[in-house]
């Protein structure tokens, strides 16, 4: 009996991963920024930027909000905003970053703009 059990055990573990994400789902949080007005200018002329947003890991850092980093875009218009993690493998380790930053989608033309001010392109999608 024993050796049974310890034989179906592996089994049902594996059998239930293969059904899904055993994980869960990535962590995401959609906030949609006040004042951001509904345009009609088409999707595709649109790219994601970012930063990371201050969280490191055992609660230690400060996450910073995303309306307060949304200010250092200055004018550029932004269209959504969200935190999500880059999805990137992280050292186990108190103190280190998360992985965890502050996204906005803008205008394609105002990418070199953003750049300027530390947003780099979000490709994690």
């Amino acid at each position: 009996m024993r050796k049974w059990v310890t034989a179906i055990i592996p089994v049902l573990i594996l059998a239930a991963c293969s059904h899904g994400d055993c994980r869960g789902e990535k962590m995401k949080k959609t906030q949609a920024e006040p004042g951001a007005a509904v345009t009609t200018s088409n999707t595709s002329d649109r790219v994601k930027v970012f930063k990371p947003d201050g969280s490191l890991q055992c609660g230690q850092g400060k996450r910073i909000p995303l309306a307060d980093m949304q200010k250092d875009l200055g004018s550029v218009q932004v269209y959504s905003s969200k935190n999500a993690n880059d999805g990137m493998m992280r050292i186990q380790l108190c103190g280190s970053p998360t992985g965890n930053c502050n996204v906005y989608e803008i205008d394609r033309k105002d990418l070199a703009t953003a750049q300027k001010a530390g947003f780099k392109e979000w490709t994690a999608e």
